[in-house]
């Protein structure tokens, strides 16, 4: 009977806190140095947030073993609704199969809302890599295999394995070559250190306008708005390729469905606000909210997706 009674206090304890949220300042965790992709994302979303709410949300930085350890901040943090983490693919549904992990981003969050979905950009150094297209360089990777270097951002990254993916349903044997982050790999293109970097759109497009790079092709199922003419894999003779980065939403597991309900409510304002979206565009992401068990859904196929790549090309953690 105690156990009852103490069972209908916590349910009504947490009712109570549910109502009253939010009351205090909410933190969004990111697993990334200030000034990247999901940094930025984060800032966006966070000051019309806290604007249209009526609380300061704070962007706290916790960088550090590709967004695990702000994945396992956050998971280790009240849950409460207070802080939630901003989280890419690779840290929920990529890390587990590369490694061991403290915890299982399947089992220990709860989903909130997708966040925004982006392709990656293949481009090329046109002064070492001559194909203008993706079907030309399939075509020099099949006729010299093992030769063709492509960069990414780091070993199990999105773009490494949009490179991998391409490489199962191309046929090719590609040199993957890991750098320690998206500025270091596009300087290394650029320098001629590889023939081509898997890149996103945002950091891309300057040297793409500049001429120093060649675009090649979109990772994505639908074209990059932020560069409409380059055509995607699976549009270049690859129908069903996809490959896309995501940021989404998530709270600790235990947190109250009535928080939750509103978090997802108040992000999807956000996301869908033509203000925020306008900003959110000009980084070359697009804005996808969705319900909780919609994102859920789609990390439980993302999560079976990458495990087959990895376990298939036999990625290992750096």
């Amino acid at each position: 009977m105690r156990a009852v009674v103490s069972l209908f206090a916590l349910l009504f304890s947490a009712l109570c806190a549910a109502q009253s949220f939010p009351s205090k300042p909410i933190t969004m965790v990111v697993g990334f140095e200030p000034g990247g992709g999901t940094d930025t994302v984060a800032r966006v979303v966070a000051k019309f947030l806290g604007d249209n709410i009526g609380q300061q949300v704070l962007v706290e930085n916790r960088a550090g073993a590709g967004g695990n350890i702000a994945v396992d901040y956050v998971i280790k943090s009240p849950p409460d609704g207070y802080t939630i983490v901003l989280a890419n693919v690779g840290s929920l549904t990529v890390n587990p199969h590369l490694m061991k992990l403290a915890y299982d981003p399947m089992r220990d969050l709860a989903p909130v809302t997708m966040a925004v979905v982006f392709p990656n950009i293949i481009v090329t150094n046109p002064a070492r890599m001559p194909a203008k297209n993706l079907a030309e360089f399939v075509k020099i990777a099949k006729q010299k295999p093992n030769t063709v270097t492509f960069g990414s951002s780091g070993v199990g990254g999105a773009g490494h394995l949009a490179g991998a993916l391409l490489e199962e349903v191309a046929h090719i044997d590609l040199v993957h070559v890991p750098y320690k982050g998206g500025g270091p790999a596009m300087r290394g293109l650029l320098g001629g250190e590889v023939d081509c970097y898997i890149s996103t759109p945002v950091a891309a497009l300057p040297h793409i306008k500049s001429g120093k790079v060649l675009a090649i092709a979109s990772t994505g199922a639908k074209r990059s708005t932020a560069l409409p003419d380059v055509p995607t894999i699976a549009e270049s003779g690859y129908p069903g390729y996809e490959a896309v980065n995501w940021y989404a939403y998530l709270a600790p597991a235990a947190t109250p469905r009535p928080v939750i309900d509103y978090l997802n409510r108040e992000l999807g304002k956000v996301l869908r606000d033509p203000k925020a979206v306008a900003l959110l565009d000009k980084q070359g992401v697009d804005p996808e909210p969705t319900s909780p068990e919609a994102l859920a859904a789609y990390m439980k196929r993302e999560y079976e997706t990458w495990g087959k790549v990895v376990k298939q090309k036999g990625i290992k953690a750096e």
